[in-house]
């Protein structure tokens, strides 16, 4: 009899009698008063400033740097009926500066914003399509004028000042959240920006990146998630916002949008008392909140706008929708939900982890495993309102949706009967736990949990006491749970192949290319620079100190030390994959469904799931990973366990037919999805017919595979030469149950592996039509082989010239020309010392602006504009950002497997800190000339063939169309 084992979290969310959580209010050395939660293993402290600012803090001292969030609490869920999408579009506008940060000259370039307002007010109201037109090239000559004034992108430039990374924003129903990494040292500084940022809205270019979210909105329109999404809202909220009104907005809405709405919006939610400010990293308590306080203190408190909350009449039967797209069939139910704060939450999260959990759950166990269908799974999503439980699965070959739905809901009724094991309750919750600790390692993930808290009105000691709660959960409150609340109450939504007559494109206006001021600034970033700064001293990695290389046997055997909490991970890496023997991913995928001779698959990750550890394996072109984790404690047995299923794997003929279908389905299914014919149209632009998409062991080759012969590949697996990694506590343990488990012995080699030759960048544009509202380009060119040198001007390029919201290609093709919503180019350098470096650039625009985003891009590859200030800014960030990164954890491990793929011995960032910073403008110049101008690149293109004008596309080079058949092997 096989005993069960239940982990237990050493000390870091067990709680004590005594010791309770509990929220307590203390004082810092400065006054301030602050909430901090006993036992709290973040040790966080929330103050909340007089004009109601909350101001989340934590430390984490990895790096020296910090995770900022600015967290508004609204979204499109409080936009105005008549106006959907203003959320987001204002959360596009928080990015364009100020009444100080971005203008040459406020006081005249204000008159003629206002101005604009007043003829977007006369737009919005006129009915008349000629007097729109009219009223429309009256802003767009405004606009010119107003863009004389303006300083595009200038507050990305002052957080390039600062070395900030990772800057960005969202928008959903009830959040809006602006985000950035900065230096620790800058955190004065980057307060000052964000003071101000947040001081006015200032609605500058607004016509041209209104034109970025027609892009954007356009996009949305090729996602078939967003497309289910959609229906699944509508259906399951049709009073409340929700459902109602989308984030990206109608297109109605978009086209007419108001100046002075968003002025409102911002002035009635946008105050101290709707915000929080959240900070992560290697920061000093009472230094921070009296910065915060200094910049953000004064901001005025303005009460709320008051709302009735919609409540929806409770789900009484089943509600069914049907979109259609290209792509292949599949489907998503929800239950509604009450929202995050209900006291239902906990058990909806539970019932979801019976149900899926990656392994030992319902779905899991009597559909994937079995293969019953093509994929299926589960999740919850909550807003402050309602909820959601989310069920979703895809068909196999001559299965249909309703078939899948009844799967998923047969797993419902499993958990109604209570027909799971009664360890999976308290194995769930340990789950929980083992989640929560791996997430609050990280700056950003504690951060997005404090955040999210503020949205969802959820105090940081309820948080912390979600375990308890989860504790008190039995199995029979489950089941009557269960029986209570799942019932013909919920939406389901079949996404059928077909063509989407749904499609919304919205038209571009007429824009006039605004000018870009690039050298000029305003006074706030000329005072802005003069400000003493503090530097960071980088520091670089040693491997050899910092990694404790030993062998077990002839097995090299790494250990970084875990010093932050008791969990493991364990790697086994071999330096091999498919190029080397397709097979072994045919093989080792077989290994996700079959057991061994002691355990049905089912069980075999029960008991897993029950010791709390977690493996996977990762066949990979190159290279194989299989990886174990979970706490430290656990993980010898882990090693026991996964070891047992390498070396005793059951040969499953049935299983193996199963699993051939379900290989032959995906193939048939990639033919059919966006994104993996745009991979296929790559990879085929880049090396012909001779590359990994189309070079598949063929299906008759499938069947014909005897599947003993696979089990012999897996049991042979660690007879072949590998290596071990651990990042632990303690290795000693670990190293322990290696030698009692594992094959240490290995000395197999594969010696030949498949060479894929790229092509000749001839300026072929190799086309494959797919109906699609947008286009999507990829332009590659082969580079010379890796040579070290280049390695620091590849680093500079990307931040000066080819990507970031100040590069000068976002700038010329999007904030100027409005002519893409994605736009990047880059030089990329090879992975591996033997391999070529690369050229590429991106392109996800509309059908008509197509020819000119591509002469545009084509024309800066030639000819690489010289801005000298905005080249040093590039260089300060680029150095910034270095100083302020430190390579720790298992990063350290694979920043040292990828340096000795390129045949280094050292940390690469020394000699990138030291060159750039010597590298001159023409320094670049140079580069650009040797490696990159003049350039002939073989292009990814695809989109409706029926909306391109090809007379002007084909001026770029030769256009081959290829088919779906031509990019893929043939699936039957």
């Amino acid at each position: 009899m096989r005993k069960f084992f239940l982990p237990i979290i050493l000390n870091l969310f067990t709680m004590t009698d005594a010791q309770p959580y509990n929220t307590e209010i203390k004082t810092d050395i400065n006054g301030y008063k602050y909430e901090t939660v006993i036992q709290d293993p973040s040790q966080t402290r929330i103050y909340t400033l007089k004009n109601g600012l909350k101001v989340y803090l934590a430390q984490n001292i990895d790096e020296p740097k910090i995770q900022t969030f600015i967290a508004v609490r609204t979204g499109s869920a409080n936009d105005p009926s008549d106006q959907t999408g203003l959320a987001h579009y204002l959360e596009h506008m928080m990015f364009k500066g100020t009444s100080k940060i971005g203008t040459l000259n406020w006081e005249e370039e204000s008159k003629l914003l206002s101005q604009i307002s007043d003829l977007y007010e006369a737009h919005k109201v006129e009915s008349d399509p000629d007097k729109k037109i009219q009223i429309y090239s009256k802003i767009d000559a405004l606009s010119q004028e107003a863009s004389q004034y303006a300083v595009a992108n200038e507050y990305d430039q002052l957080l390039s000042q600062i070395g900030a990374s990772g800057t960005n924003a969202h928008t959903w129903l009830d959040e809006t959240i602006y985000k950035n990494v900065i230096p620790s040292n800058e955190l004065e500084r980057w307060l000052l920006v964000e003071k101000e940022r947040f001081s006015t809205l200032v609605l500058r270019l607004f016509h041209t990146e209104l034109e970025t979210v027609y892009e954007e909105f356009n996009r949305a329109q090729d996602n078939d998630a967003r497309l289910v999404n959609y229906q699944l809202m509508d259906a399951l909220f049709p009073n409340h916002p929700y459902g109602q009104q989308t984030t990206l907005g109608t297109s109605e809405h978009l086209k007419n949008p108001s100046m002075k709405a968003i002025h409102s919006y911002f002035e009635n939610y946008y105050v101290p008392n709707n915000m929080a400010m959240v900070l992560v990293g290697d920061l000093d308590f009472e230094n921070a909140i009296q910065w915060i306080d200094q910049n953000f203190g004064n901001f005025k408190y303005r009460e709320l706008p008051v709302f009735n909350k919609i409540i929806e009449k409770p789900l009484t039967s089943v509600v069914k929708r049907t979109v259609k797209s290209p792509s292949s069939e599949k489907l998503q139910l929800a239950f509604r939900t009450q929202g995050a704060n209900s006291e239902d939450l906990l058990k909806v999260k539970m019932v979801d982890m019976i149900l899926n959990n990656s392994g030992a759950g319902l779905i899991d166990i009597n559909i994937n495993q079995k293969q019953k269908a093509q994929g299926a799974g589960s999740y919850t999503s909550f807003f402050n309102d309602y909820g959601m439980h989310i069920l979703f699965g895809a068909p196999r070959e001559g299965q249909d949706l309703k078939q899948i739905e009844k799967l998923l809901l047969d797993q419902i009724e499993e958990v109604k009967q209570g027909n799971f094991p009664d360890w999976l309750i308290p194995a769930i919750v340990n789950n929980f736990k083992t989640q929560r600790i791996q997430n609050w390692d990280t700056a950003s993930g504690l951060a997005t949990q404090m955040y999210t808290s503020f949205i969802q009105k959820k105090s940081w000691e309820s948080i912390l006491k979600e375990f308890d709660e989860l504790d008190k959960i039995t199995k029979p409150s489950i089941v009557e749970f269960a029986n209570k609340f799942y019932k013909d109450n919920y939406v389901v939504v079949y996404k059928e192949t077909g063509t989407n007559d749904h499609l919304i494109r919205v038209e571009s206006p007429r824009i006039t290319p605004i000018t870009i001021n690039r050298k000029a600034h305003s006074i706030f970033y000329k005072e802005f620079i003069q400000i003493p700064e503090k530097e960071i001293e980088p520091q670089f990695v040693d491997y050899k100190d910092s990694i404790h290389f030993d062998k077990i046997n002839a097995t090299p055997f790494s250990f970084i030390k875990n010093k932050n909490n008791a969990l493991g991970r364990l790697y086994y890496i071999f330096d091999f994959g498919l190029d080397h023997n397709q097979e072994l991913g045919l093989a080792l995928g077989y290994l996700n469904v079959i057991g061994t001779n002691q355990y049905k698959k089912s069980e075999l990750e029960q008991e897993f799931y029950k010791m709390g550890v977690k493996y996977s394996l990762q066949v990979q072109n190159e290279k194989i990973v299989l990886s174990l984790h979970g706490l430290e404690e656990n993980l010898p047995q882990g090693i026991r366990l996964v070891e047992h299923l390498l070396k005793n794997p059951q040969v499953d003929d049935k299983a193996y037919h199963d699993y051939v279908q379900t290989i032959l389905k995906a193939r048939k299914d990639a033919q059919r999805n966006k994104q993996y014919i745009f991979n296929a149209l790559m990879q085929y632009a880049k090396y012909g017919q001779n590359n990994r998409i189309k070079n598949i062991i063929k299906e008759e080759e499938l069947f014909n595979k005897n599947p003993e012969d696979l089990i012999q590949i897996i049991k042979g697996l660690t007879t072949y030469k590998h290596e071990i990694f651990y990042f632990g506590p303690n290795e000693e343990p670990i190293k322990k149950a290696i030698i009692e488990n594992h094959n240490t012995l290995g000395k197999n080699i594969y010696t030949q592996s498949l060479n894929y030759e790229e092509l000749v960048s001839d300026g072929t544009i190799y086309f494959t039509p797919y109906d699609m509202v947008q286009t999507e380009v990829l332009a590659q060119s082969k580079g010379e082989i890796f040579d070290v040198s280049k390695i620091s001007f590849a680093y500079i390029f990307s931040e000066y010239f080819g990507s970031g919201l100040s590069s000068i290609v976002f700038q010329e093709i999007r904030e100027s020309k409005s002519l893409a919503y994605s736009a990047y180019a880059f030089y990329s350098i090879a992975a591996d010392q033997n391999k070529h470096d690369a050229v590429s650039l991106y392109l996800g625009t509309q059908a008509e602006k197509l020819s000119l985003a591509m002469e545009t891009m084509y024309k800066l590859m030639n000819d690489m504009p010289e801005i000298e200030e905005q080249f040093e800014n590039a260089k300060k960030s680029a150095l910034k950002q270095i100083a302020s990164q430190r390579i720790t954890k298992t990063n350290l491990f694979w920043s040292y497997l990828s340096a000795k793929k390129k045949g280094l011995d050292d940390d690469i960032r020394k000699k990138v800190y030291s060159e750039v910073q010597t590298i001159a403008l023409n320094d670049l110049k140079n580069f650009f000339n040797k490696n990159i101008k003049n350039k002939k690149y073989n292009v990814a293109l695809m989109g409706n063939s029926d909306i391109i004008d090809w007379k002007e596309i084909k001026k770029f080079g030769n256009v081959v169309e290829l088919s779906t058949s031509d990019l893929f092997s043939p699936t039957n």
